[in-house]
């Protein structure tokens, strides 16, 4: 089972104005994600490579070779998925999440893959889980009743 770690998060020095109150002041326009990042310690870098393509089926794709770090990048459901490094850090609740076709069908291969399952809070509307990667990166998949 997952643990996170206990730790205070401080609130934003905004959190006390009413939604409506930035509502009119600004306007950013989303279109879509466009890439979900997530780090592994340098030294097993080549092992989240095959972390991601072998077991979780993910398609490498280009990554411009501007940056000061190693990594890869991903694709995964019309967006993007990268790999960066940094010192390990404790368990927390950050996650990303997805949707699959076939929650249960998922969770099924990963169990067999050894990935380690998380519970999460049932949700009315749709059937869901966590896993941590084996650098402890947290992952939702879930599915929406139909």
């Amino acid at each position: 089972m997952c643990r996170y770690a206990n730790t205070a998060i401080p609130r934003p020095p905004f959190a006390h104005f009413h939604i409506s109150t930035f509502a009119h002041q600004i306007m950013i326009n989303y279109t879509k994600i466009d890439h979900i990042h997530v780090c592994v310690p340098r030294e097993r870098l080549d092992e989240a490579r095959a972390f991601y393509a072998d077991v979780m089926g993910l398609t490498e794709i280009y990554r411009p070779d501007v940056f000061s770090a190693p990594g890869y990048w991903f694709a995964i459901a019309g967006i993007e998925l990268h790999i960066g490094v940094e010192p390990t850090l404790p368990r927390s609740i950050r996650h990303s999440a997805f949707e699959v076709k076939d929650v249960k069908a998922a969770a099924e291969y990963l169990k067999s893959k050894g990935v380690e399952m998380c519970g999460e809070s049932i949700i009315p509307g749709r059937e869901r889980f966590s896993f941590l990667d084996p650098f402890g990166n947290r992952m939702e998949l879930l599915e929406f009743d139909k």
